[in-house]
């Protein structure tokens, strides 16, 4: 009991300092920054006299079942803690760093204009920290997962005035969206699999596991596969390496709390939280230990031909990540913890120091030059040596791949798309929606074959919907309202699927159309203020004349894409849990709606909010930070 009170308290209070943090007025730069890290330094010292109690208790696994937020027969939304020797470890090393990070912060960011703004960040990125740490299930995570998404993306934008801030931060929350495929696939799966919300310390039965995978082996090498993508993703793994030195173009801080230390180490944290599942998988381990080492030695090239330091150090932290891979799928989870510790200190400090080392270095050159030793790549053939040497400086053409083989066949199909425009879109869609509403009335009628079809054509089209929304560059409006058709697509395609009750219908929409009608409203009073300037060709930084509007479109962006500030992100997974477990084309058509119809809404406000101000009577900022 003394335990799950402690454990309440360090979650709570970094929610009532993220609170505290958004209701305090800007010009308070000492409130702001002290609540900050009060907040960080609480749950430092607090965790160290909780750590007392729990050695004396001979350090027990704890797991703390909360609240139901939604029950239905066969489906229910646990929020579930969990706390072991891996929760510790992130939480001593989270909880030193941040308070260090923002006592720091305290006077780098003295008379900053965002000042407000970072600390309200920090302290969001700190409570999405707290909560993905301590989750006992995959809900419970992914609620602190996407928190941890969305406030990365608003650190690296933190100079939101700057074009190379912005484009980058859409780059990365692009990259990270696109490993939360990972996650929601594999709770999907999980769901047929266990048939309930597993929880992490029932993944640690032995006999439990191997009683389903032994009948399901599919199913748990797809759900193996898909943490693997959700781990590389977020740690930056091949082939996802090059998102995160496009991450360092926020504020120092931010980089060495986040980018260099703590957020880099979470794919890391996924694969020790659910090593029980896939540890007699030996295929697995041994690919997860493969992407570990081949991500070692591309890195690590790399970082030996950048001209950036935050680069270097940024390449050098991914390379380090890739042998505690290794080391997890080796078993060696104590080696693996102490590793992340030392790396995350170490990048952190490193990312701090970085400007005064520079000028010192730039300075030292001139009196104690010394000529270049020989390293190894002298000892290979000089046609291999210059080869390695030009793919390292051009970083493996990383960022290519991913827009050649990812980005760009999204585009593509999304420009066959063009006929559907503002004009006719409506004439598509009602038409389509009267016929649909007139199916299910007499679905009963229908034989299986034909609601099988229907429930594959609208994931499909809403699919379509969502891909001509991600690759429009001409009216905002069209691609809002084409994310607002998918989401109520979906449902329909799930109510073919299986008798949706109309009750869950609505905790699904209900953050949804709210969102969708306020956003709406949002742009078409831009448009009718800056007409000119209405388009999605490049970035318009309106936020900088139309600030309180900026905010409520965010606002209304968050509740369109699900994120848990509305019941939406609850019935999302409960649209997942009324698709069967051998439906996995209408699985990867929904959990794809899901993730880029969320980039395309992030894109829509970082073109219209963000990026230098498109009129020029004021002085322009440079591109870069």
């Amino acid at each position: 009991m003394e335990n799950s009170i402690f454990i309440h308290v360090f979650l709570l209070s970094t929610v009532l300092g993220f609170v505290l943090s958004l209701v305090m007025p800007a010009k308070e730069e000492r409130a702001l920054s002290a609540i900050a890290f009060t907040t960080a330094g609480f749950n430092l010292f607090g965790f160290l006299i909780f750590w007392f109690f729990w050695a004396w208790q001979g350090f027990p696994t704890l797991n703390i079942k909360e609240v139901e937020l939604y029950h239905t027969p066969g489906y229910s939304f646990l929020i579930d803690f969990f706390f072991d020797r891996i929760t510790a470890t992130y939480y001593l090393v989270g909880s030193l760093l941040t308070f260090l990070i923002t006592v720091y912060s305290r006077y780098y960011l003295h008379r900053e204009q965002g000042y407000k703004r970072f600390f309200n960040t920090i302290q969001l990125f700190y409570m999405g920290y707290v909560i993905t740490i301590f989750s006992g299930n995959f809900e419970t995570l992914f609620l602190g997962w996407e928190t941890l998404g969305i406030s990365s993306f608003m650190l690296i934008a933190f100079y939101r005035d700057r074009y190379l801030p912005v484009k980058n931060a859409v780059k990365v929350f692009s990259i990270y969206r696109i490993g939360d495929v990972g996650i929601l696939l594999a709770m999907w799966a999980s769901h047929h699999l266990w048939h309930e919300n597993i929880t992490f310390i029932k993944l640690s039965n032995f006999d439990l596991v191997h009683e389903h995978l032994e009948s399901h082996s599919g199913t748990g090498i797809f759900i193996s596969l898909m943490i693997l993508v959700a781990a590389a993703a977020k740690s930056a793994q091949l082939p996802f390496s090059s998102w995160l030195p496009r991450a360092m173009e926020g504020p120092t801080p931010s980089s060495a709390i986040f980018y260099g230390s703590l957020s880099v180490h979470f794919g890391v944290f996924l694969l020790l939280r659910t090593f029980p599942f896939w540890e007699h998988q030996f295929s697995v381990r041994i690919l997860i230990a493969a992407v570990g080492l081949s991500t070692s030695i591309v890195t690590v090239l790399i970082a030996r031909t950048q001209s950036s330091v935050k680069s270097q150090i940024a390449y050098a932290s991914v390379s380090q990540i890739g042998l505690i891979f290794i080391e997890v799928a080796a078993g060696l989870h104590t080696l693996a913890l102490i590793h992340f510790a030392g790396n995350a200190f170490l990048r952190s400090y490193q990312l701090l120091v970085s400007p005064s080392v520079v000028s010192y270095l730039i300075r030292d050159q001139f009196y104690h030059f010394q000529p270049k030793h020989d390293s190894l790549e002298d000892n290979l053939p000089r046609k291999w040596e210059n080869t390695i040497y030009l793919l390292s400086l051009k970083e493996w053409k990383l960022d290519k791949l991913l827009s050649k083989w990812l980005f760009t066949p999204m585009k593509r199909i999304g420009h066959q798309l063009d006929f559907i425009n503002k004009r006719n879109m409506y004439w598509f869609f009602i038409p389509f929606l009267v016929i649909t509403l007139f199916t299910l009335e007499h679905e009963q009628a229908l034989p299986q074959s034909v609601h099988d079809f229907l429930v594959l054509l609208y994931g499909a089209i809403a699919l379509l919907f969502v891909l001509k929304s991600f690759s429009e560059r001409k009216s905002p409006t069209l691609a809002w309202t084409l994310i607002l058709f998918y989401h109520t697509l979906m449902a329909v395609a799930i109510s073919f699927n299986e008798h949706f009750d109309p009750k869950d219908t609505m905790l699904y929409l209900s953050g949804v159309i709210p969102a969708g009608l306020i956003g709406f409203a949002c742009l078409k009073w831009l448009q009718s203020k800056e007409p000119d300037w209405f388009t999605l060709q490049r970035y318009h930084g309106h936020s900088y004349e139309h600030p309180r509007l900026s905010f409520l479109f965010f606002l209304t962006v968050l509740g369109l894409m699900g994120f848990p500030i509305t019941a939406s992100f609850i019935g999302e997974d409960l649209v997942f849990s009324h698709i069967h477990e051998d439906q996995y084309l209408l699985a990867f058509f929904n959990a794809s709606c899901f993730i880029i119809s969320g980039i395309s809404l992030v894109r829509i406000y970082a073109r219209l909010f963000l990026g230098p101000h498109v009129k020029t009577y004021h002085e322009l900022p440079y591109q870069s930070s």
